[in-house]
C-alpha cells in the first residue's frame, strides 16, 4: 500500500491544480496556493512537481490523449444529429481543461512545449473536422465545394478555440463558473455548426434549428 500513496498523491495535486486554474486562472495559482489547498507542504508538492510547468505540462497531456481519442470518432459523423453530439462533446473536454482556453495566449507564451503542442491540437481539430465534413458529404446532408471545405474547417476551429475567450469577455464574473458550464456549451456548439448551415439540405437545417431550440428549453 505504501508505493502506492506517491502516485495518489501525485493524482490529488493535478486535481486540485486543475480545480484552483480552472477557477481562477493559471496565471493567479500559486503553487503555495495549490499546497495550501491540499494541506501538504509546499516541499511535497514540488517532489511530485519541481516547477509550476510540470503541472500545467501533466494536465496538457491529460488533455491532449483525451483530445486525440475523441477527435477520431470525427469520421463518424453522418448527418446534422450526430455532428451536434460531436461538437457539444468536444466543448465538454474543452471546458474540463477550460483554464487551457482562458489563458492560451498567456501560457504560449510563457511554455515553450504548450506553443508546440497546441499547433498539433490546432492541425487535429482541424483534420477531424474536415473529416466530419467529407462523412457528411458522403451521406448527402452537406453540399460543399471543395475548395470551401479547408475555410469552413478553420473558421469552425477558431470557433471551437475561441469560444470560451469570447464568453469570459461577455461576462467575466460569471461565464467560466460551472453552474455556467451547460448553456456556454450549447451556444458554443450551435455557433460552430451554424456555420454549416448555408450547406446543409433543407431537412437537416430544420433539424439543427430544432436541436439548438429543444437543447435551450431544456437549459433556461
Amino acid at each position: 500500500m505504501a508505493k502506492k500513496a506517491p502516485r495518489r498523491t501525485a493524482e490529488r495535486i493535478l486535481e486540485v491544480t486543475l480545480e484552483l486554474f480552472n477557477r481562477f486562472g493559471e496565471p493567479n495559482v500559486s503553487t503555495t496556493l495549490i499546497s495550501a489547498e491540499l494541506g501538504i507542504s509546499p516541499g511535497n508538492l514540488y517532489y511530485h512537481y519541481p516547477a509550476k510547468d510540470e503541472l500545467i505540462n501533466s494536465l496538457f497531456d491529460r488533455y491532449e490523449r483525451a483530445l486525440g481519442e475523441l477527435l477520431g470518432a470525427s469520421d463518424g459523423v453522418r448527418d446534422v444529429e450526430d455532428a451536434w453530439f460531436f461538437m457539444h462533446t468536444l466543448f465538454e473536454l474543452i471546458w474540463q481543461y477550460r483554464f487551457l482556453y482562458r489563458d492560451l495566449n498567456d501560457l504560449l507564451s510563457k511554455n515553450r512545449r504548450l506553443e508546440t503542442h497546441f499547433q498539433w491540437v490546432l492541425k487535429n481539430k482541424t483534420q477531424a473536422v474536415t473529416t466530419m465534413l467529407d462523412s457528411m458529404s458522403r451521406t448527402g446532408v452537406v453540399s460543399i465545394d471543395s475548395r470551401e471545405v479547408e475555410a469552413t474547417a478553420t473558421s469552425m476551429v477558431v470557433v471551437l478555440t475561441y469560444w470560451l475567450s469570447y464568453e469570459y469577455v461577455r461576462d467575466p464574473r460569471k461565464a467560466l463558473e460551472p453552474e455556467h458550464a451547460q448553456l456556454a456549451l450549447l451556444r458554443g456548439a450551435h455557433h460552430v455548426l451554424n456555420l454549416l448551415v448555408p450547406y446543409l439540405e433543407p431537412g437537416q437545417r430544420m433539424h439543427l434549428l430544432g436541436l439548438v431550440g429543444a437543447y435551450g428549453k431544456n437549459h433556461n
